[in-house]
């Protein structure tokens, strides 16, 4: 490879650089619904068990041995949020991740639980 081919193609500090759409296939937006930055996912395999992954996959397969939060595979990968939504919604589709999305909160706490609260915090 020329030198002026290794400059458009890769940087010293950041490796080389690949597009998020290049990742993703062109795609965007994830199809898996309920996936944001608390929702924790987990493998239901190693990367190991599933051959002819691109590395992207295996690299999150890897990191999803434990359940983790979408926010910290994204961090982990070093990888923009949006991108590993869709990477993440590709193996929930292939079965090979779990997901769990956080309870919505629909009540507030009634004001005389908070007033209780407050009261035993004062008498500390």
């Amino acid at each position: 490879m020329t030198a002026q081919g290794r400059e458009s193609w890769y940087e010293d500090e950041a490796g080389p650089l690949v597009r998020s759409y290049a990742v993703t296939g062109g795609r965007t937006r994830s199809d898996t619904r309920g996936l944001d930055l608390i929702t924790l996912v987990v493998a239901l395999r190693t990367a190991s068990e599933t051959p002819g992954l691109e590395p992207e996959y295996s690299r999150i397969l890897s990191l999803c041995q434990r359940p983790v939060s979408v926010a910290e595979v994204a961090a982990r990968v070093d990888l923009p949020l949006p991108v590993v939504k869709v990477l993440l919604s590709d193996l929930i589709e292939r079965n090979l991740v779990l997901f769990r999305t956080a309870t919505p909160v629909t009540d507030a706490p009634s004001p005389h639980v908070l007033q209780a609260v407050l009261d035993g915090i004062r008498k500390l």
